[in-house]
């Protein structure tokens, strides 16, 4: 029986697990990243999502801790009224998604 519980429960922390992969980080802790050198400057992260939708404009950014990496999330819309989400690898710059917003 006591077997039986610990499996239980380590299926249940396991699934608590599985579930909770992303964490938002407050501006503290961002600018303490990037003041570390651990992630790139918000201005470059910023005009490497503009260069990917020239005129547009930036409406929302938010830095997230995913499975271990920091990601850097743009919303932005364009001089025609269309919305864009962009991620990017907040230690390297580099696109990973842009797609446009439905």
């Amino acid at each position: 029986m006591k077997t039986l519980t610990a499996l239980s429960i380590a299926a249940i922390i396991g699934l608590t697990a599985n579930t909770v992969h992303a964490r938002d980080l407050g501006p503290d802790e961002a600018l303490r990243l990037r003041d570390a050198g651990t992630i790139v400057s918000f201005e470059k992260l910023n005009a490497a999502a503009l260069a990917k939708h020239p005129g547009s404009t930036i409406t929302e950014t938010e830095l997230e801790e995913e499975y271990g990496k920091y990601i850097y999330q743009i919303e932005m819309r364009d001089a025609q009224g269309v919305d864009w989400d962009l991620e990017l690898d907040a230690v390297t710059g580099q696109v990973l998604k842009d797609h446009q917003d439905k």
